[in-house]
């Protein structure tokens, strides 16, 4: 059973009317501005699910701004998911400038069906330990309930590229240490935080951190599989594509190239991600 923990869909009027709300919000701007950067529905995720043979996806939304744009975003992978329902697992979005507001909307939420947050995001800024201050009470909330949280990491070396973040890996590793039960999903390999981990200490905070494989065609070797499965163990790799940036027979490809074993390629396309959702 293959599940992508990691793609994006969006609201009929996000997609009919990019430029207004490219006006509204610099973040989405800073992503999407070019009409080449793809949005799309929980329809067309679904048609390219079953071209790819995955079972499930986790469907994110994006980190705006404003708690309205947020609430509206949330509501339409709620109507998503009820409509596939066996398909489709919701993170939603919270705001960290508004803690009040994310408290009651992870309340909400999780009693509507969604299952984590994320994909948490900072684009036109830093993620700060004041930002994860702020949000101290609705985190341990989540490490209580085991609710897990998608954060966007990137390499901070190479190639520019539109949402490519500036957070610095030790806010990541700082946020492991706060909340140390909390399962934390590292988007993009963490942005090489696995390399990390040959460090003990290290090792030791980042026991319930995992690193997805978004956007790993555009960023790093094939390779990759491997050395991080060297270092981490095949059990922290999960997969997700971040589509549509990325069709998933791609991933799959290098994946079967990488040089695993089955066993552990089963693990990063579903087994691995399953545990973190159910854990015991």
């Amino acid at each position: 059973m293959i599940v992508d923990c990691h793609t994006h869909i969006f609201p009929d009027e996000v997609k009919k009317n990019r430029e207004a709300f490219c006006l509204r919000d610099r973040g989405f701007s800073s992503v999407y501005k070019n009409p080449k950067a793809r949005l799309v529905g929980a329809e067309e995720l679904i048609a390219s699910m079953d071209e790819a043979g995955i079972e499930q996806s986790v469907i994110c939304g994006f980190p705006w701004e404003e708690k309205e744009l947020c609430a509206l975003h949330n509501q339409y992978l709620i109507d998503s998911a009820s409509r596939y329902p066996h398909r489709l697992i919701v993170f939603i979005l919270l705001l960290f400038s508004d803690p009040e507001w994310s408290a009651m909307e992870l309340d909400r939420r999780i009693k509507n069906g969604a299952k984590g947050v994320g994909e948490i995001a900072f684009y036109d800024r830093e993620m700060t330990a004041q930002d994860i201050e702020s949000m101290r009470p609705i985190f341990q909330e989540m490490e209580n309930q085991k609710i897990p949280i998608l954060l966007h990491a990137n390499e901070h070396l190479g190639h520019s590229y539109p949402g490519k973040g500036g957070t610095p890996l030790e806010v990541f590793y700082q946020f492991a240490l706060t909340f140390p039960s909390l399962p934390i999903l590292l988007a993009h390999w963490g942005g090489g935080l696995p390399f990390y981990e040959l460090m003990p200490e290290v090792k030791k905070a980042m026991a319930n951190v995992y690193y997805d494989t978004a956007a790993s065609p555009f960023l790093y070797s094939k390779r990759i599989y491997r050395i991080v499965s060297e270092i981490v163990g095949a059990e922290k790799i999960i997969f997700g594509s971040d589509f549509p940036l990325v069709r998933p027979p791609r991933y799959f490809q290098e994946l079967e190239e990488s040089g695993l074993s089955i066993e552990d390629r089963k693990k990063i396309l579903g087994l691995n991600f399953l545990k973190v959702l159910q854990p015991g």
